[in-house]
């Protein structure tokens, strides 16, 4: 495991390590997030495993922007895509059905150097909160790595995560419904 700051001299160096597998602990907007790169299967069964997250509760994708989820074919329509023009980037989970049907948690976090981060690994990262399951969410380095951090291959030390609170989670329905799955930062 390896501590290292949020600078640009960090970026390309942790999106390579991701790409290859690595598994990171990684600043937000609102809390501290355990992530891997999507397509690194063995990466995402680690943060699983880290967190001790029952294997049935996805773990959402942090985007660069929104661009990059509407090229990715994910489709915000009605009053997701409104949530998402008001809320992005910023501390809103949205649950949308991909184009196979399948439910994913989608998010542009409001934190420029993470943003950078997924940018430099194509756009797209498995991100969930860095503590176990059940524990309140580490809103420092620190904290994230006494929680998950020693089982992770690196903690990016970003000081104090501003939100200090977990994003609101939004389900859309594809009849234009909402549900509020977790209240969170984003009053609605």
């Amino acid at each position: 495991m390896q501590i290292i700051k949020a600078s640009d001299d960090t970026t390309e160096t942790l999106a390579m390590a991701l790409k290859s597998g690595a598994v990171a602990v990684i600043p937000t907007d609102t809390v501290y997030g355990l992530a891997a790169h999507p397509d690194c299967p063995d990466a995402v069964a680690r943060l699983y495993t880290i967190k001790g997250r029952e294997a049935k509760k996805p773990i959402a994708m942090l985007a660069d922007s929104a661009e990059t989820l509407t090229r990715r074919g994910f489709a915000l329509a009605g009053q997701a895509a409104a949530l998402a023009e008001r809320h992005w980037p910023g501390a809103l989970t949205l649950v949308i059905q991909d184009r196979n049907g399948a439910w994913e948690g989608l998010r542009v976090p409001n934190h420029a150097w993470t943003r950078r981060l997924i940018a430099s690994c194509g756009g797209l990262l498995r991100v969930t909160s860095a503590n176990l399951s059940g524990q309140r969410p580490a809103t420092d380095a620190p904290a994230a790595l006494k929680e998950v951090g020693l089982s992770a291959d690196f903690v990016v030390d970003d000081g104090t995560s501003p939100g200090g609170t977990a994003s609101t989670v939004v389900k859309a329905f594809p009849d234009g419904s909402l549900e509020i799955l977790r209240p969170g930062a984003i009053r609605l």
